[in-house]
């Protein structure tokens, strides 16, 4: 029998409606079910008293697969737990783009494969992102998407170098810089001008964000590089950066962020046999 832990995301899914559908579609078929949530909530809103509910941390390490309900948002947060854990994830989406989940909510008698093991594991390739200031780490982080440094909310330009190696690929001044995986190549990487790469392709995508400087392009790097951001000519201005949209880094002059592929891999579940381009069209509507 397999153990499933299913992550609802309450902010999505109202009184846990499609969880409810899939716990029923799982269990019907053999399967052991978990309900944990995946983050913290508000300690105003009422869970509901018929779903009993299991921590994350005292399940996750027995577990064989991992259901997350939500958006693009929720499916990375649990993607690192997931990843840590070495245990494959099922995005179902309830959010808007939902670009990472293999299922809509409208399609969870599909979940019944996964009793039968009619499924695929994607590989998903990762990132290891280290912030030093002077000799000390004061962070570090794994993710799936994509490290953004950005200037904040103040409307100011902030000057980055950033170096492939050591030797330097490009410096400009603008918005921030977005380092990004394969897969985070379809999130805010796009919006910032950069291309839409196969995840498969084990590229690392460096993309400036409103750059004040017509020459700076995205560059698509080798997988084996390691790429270093330093902030420059900022005097005592700061910047600020995050993995994957988590807690957020306030980086001073001098610090280094060295951004580099990651020894572990984001499994994802496959149930269906679709292009990459089948996403792409569908998600984004080309025509």
């Amino acid at each position: 029998m397999k153990k499933i832990i299913l992550t609802p995301n309450p902010y999505r899914d109202k009184n846990f409606h499609t969880v409810r559908s899939a716990m029923k579609i799982l269990r019907e078929c053999g399967m052991e079910v978990r309900l944990c949530l995946p983050f913290e909530i508000d300690k105003s809103y009422d869970l509901p008293k018929d779903l009993r509910f299991s921590r994350l941390d005292r399940e996750i390490g027995t577990a064989d697969m991992l259901v997350c309900f939500g958006g693009d948002g929720t499916i990375l947060h649990m993607a690192k737990t997931a990843t840590r854990n070495n245990i494959p994830i099922l995005g179902v989406n309830i959010g808007t783009m939902g670009f990472m989940a293999e299922l809509e909510s409208t399609e969870l008698d599909q979940l019944k494969r996964l009793a039968t093991g009619e499924y695929s594991i994607d590989e998903r390739m990762m990132l290891d992102v280290t912030v030093h200031r002077d000799r000390d780490i004061i962070f570090h982080d794994i993710c799936l998407n994509d490290v953004v440094i950005t200037k904040g909310a103040v409307a100011r330009i902030v000057h980055m170098a950033v170096n492939c190696d050591g030797v330097q690929a490009l410096e400009c001044g603008g918005d921030g810089m977005i380092i990004a995986t394969p897969t985070g190549s379809t999130a805010y990487s796009l919006s910032a001008g950069g291309p839409i790469v196969e995840p498969d392709a084990h590229s690392i995508l460096i993309t400036p964000i409103c750059s004040h400087d017509v020459a700076s392009r995205c560059i698509v790097a080798s997988e084996n590089r390691t790429v270093t951001v330093i902030l420059t000519r900022n005097n005592r201005r700061c910047a600020y950066l995050s993995a994957d949209g988590g807690k957020t880094l306030r980086m001073n002059m001098g610090d280094v962020a060295t951004v580099k592929k990651s020894n572990l891999t984001t499994k994802l579940v496959r149930l269906k046999d679709r292009s990459f381009y089948d996403v792409v069209n569908m998600k984004f509507r080309i025509n």
